[in-house]
């Protein structure tokens, strides 16, 4: 093969392995979540502390019965909420898209993430009930209970507030007033921030896994 032969097989090859790399890029670019900025997380109903807050110790119990700590919220991301089993409403939808929103997750992110919920109805939610509950949902989902000033004790910590309104005819079942927040705990076991209602799957997705992103690059 001549010289100038040589050299044009070179040029293109290389010409290939450049576009090749900046292709690579682009389609690893694409493929990454979006990091949005603090605006654009508040816009869309994500609120992340600028220095997350400490939590006191608690003491509950999951819905294997088994002690519930400050240190079941260590080491992974937790998205917490407040509700009951009763509740028509919100906390059966809010639980559907949940599961949804885990299944969609970014691989390495969905690994580390897990999803609470802490009843405000202890006097009904006993830990059996909670475990049936949840599996309705994602086996892999986390029922909480206790008595009932420790869950109280964690609701103002995170200024979640709940009242129980008893029905009007005798007999009838009570219902609970609760915050709708999805509160963020973050590996530390520090409360990161928190989600306002109303709640899509591609807003909440979307919003959670830029904070994630962000908190691992600081």
């Amino acid at each position: 093969m001549s010289d100038s032969r040589k050299g044009l097989v070179l040029t293109l090859l290389s010409t290939f392995a450049l576009i090749a790399l900046v292709l690579g890029m682009f389609i690893y670019t694409m493929t990454q979540p979006r990091i949005m900025s603090e605006k654009e997380l508040v816009n869309n109903g994500a609120r992340p502390f600028e220095n997350a807050i400490d939590l006191k110790p608690f003491a509950l119990l999951d819905h294997h019965g088994q002690t519930f700590t400050q240190e079941n919220i260590k080491g992974q991301w937790t998205l917490l909420f407040f509700g009951f089993s009763h509740c028509g409403g919100f906390c059966p939808t809010t639980l559907a898209m949940l599961n949804q929103f885990v299944q969609q997750l970014e691989l390495e992110i969905a690994q580390q993430t897990q999803v609470v919920m802490v009843t405000v109805d202890p006097e009904r939610d006993t830990p059996a009930v909670l475990a049936a509950y949840m599996n309705n949902f994602n086996s892999e989902f986390i029922g909480v209970t206790g008595e009932f000033i420790s869950i109280k004790l964690l609701s103002d910590q995170f200024y979640v507030a709940f009242q129980k309104q008893v029905g009007v005819a005798q007999g009838e079942d009570y219902e609970v007033a609760h915050g709708e927040q999805i509160l963020l705990i973050n590996p530390q076991g520090q409360y990161h921030g928190f989600f306002k209602p109303p709640y899509t799957l591609g807003r909440l997705k979307t919003t959670y896994q830029s904070m994630v992103i962000r908190y691992q690059r600081e």
